[in-house]
């Protein structure tokens, strides 16, 4: 198996056909010939696995990184991460794979080497310029909203976009759904207003009370998006923000989030067949 068939399997390159806008149909005559789809997405996936600069890619892709990240910026222009994590949420979800009972949402603080809109002062990290990934995931851990914002904003200011941000996913029986029983969440969104906008919307808030209740006392079902985070890091291109678009981090965010609900959507096919 060569690195492009091990970075880019071929469920994850149907997939991605399905979903990537049709390449510019040329004149007949000059020019180079078109370089492989194939090899292009396995450049940015080594890239997003292992945190190296686009200038550092190995010649073994068959592309210059300037080729390579070009398509990258078309492909994000399209919003075919989100659209390749979609198409993966339903079939985990028709799968049966995504447990709605309970849902976690938190998020991480990363450096912002180069700026850029969507970063802000980090409190955490001595006022430098920062941006925060924001994650929902379902009680297996796989994310199912993922959004980024300045570093400086408040963790429940993004809580009620997220909820909005999740699409509605096929179900194994009955409609599509993208609302969880119940929501659990430490005390950076103790408010009232998202209990109550929760409640309107049959979603059980599970939140830790300032002054109350420890955070720990929910930590027997909040570890589930501490680990979704582990497994994002994974994607070493978001130890760190070097993309100074927002939408070419929020890019590396999908492309980690896809490659988490691949992975589980392989895991499963593993066991039906043995």
């Amino acid at each position: 198996m060569d690195i492009v068939e091990r970075l880019v399997p071929h469920g994850l390159w149907a997939s991605f056909q399905d979903v990537a806008p049709e390449p510019l149909v040329r004149a007949q005559g000059g020019g180079r010939q078109r370089c492989d789809d194939r090899a292009v997405l396995a450049a940015i996936v080594f890239v997003a696995t292992s945190g190296c600069t686009w200038r550092q890619l190995p010649p073994v892709f068959k592309a210059s990184w300037q080729m390579v990240h070009r398509r990258f910026t078309d492909w994000s222009r399209a919003r075919v991460w989100a659209k390749l994590h979609r198409i993966r949420l339903d079939q985990l979800g028709a799968s049966g794979e995504l447990d709605w009972s309970r849902c976690a949402i938190d998020s991480v603080s990363i450096r912002a080497v180069k700026g850029g809109p969507l970063t802000g002062p980090n409190p955490t990290d001595r006022g430098k310029l920062g941006s925060k990934i924001h994650v929902i995931c379902d009680r297996n851990g796989l994310p199912i909203s993922v959004g980024i914002s300045g570093a400086n904003l408040h963790d429940s200011q993004a809580l009620i976009p997220l909820m909005r941000g999740i699409p509605p996913i096929r179900s194994r029986f009955g409609p599509r759904r993208r609302r969880p029983a119940k929501l659990h969440a430490d005390k950076g969104y103790d408010f009232d207003h998202l209990r109550g906008w929760l409640r309107r919307r049959q979603i059980v808030p599970r939140i830790a009370r300032r002054g109350i209740e420890p955070s720990g006392r929910l930590g027997r079902h909040r570890w589930v998006v501490e680990r979704t985070m582990s497994w994002l890091n994974g994607c070493r291109r978001l130890h760190r923000r070097y993309e100074r678009k927002a939408e070419h981090f929020l890019a590396f965010v999908g492309i980690a989030s896809t490659l988490i609900c691949y992975r589980r959507c392989s895991a499963g096919a593993l066991q039906v067949v043995g």
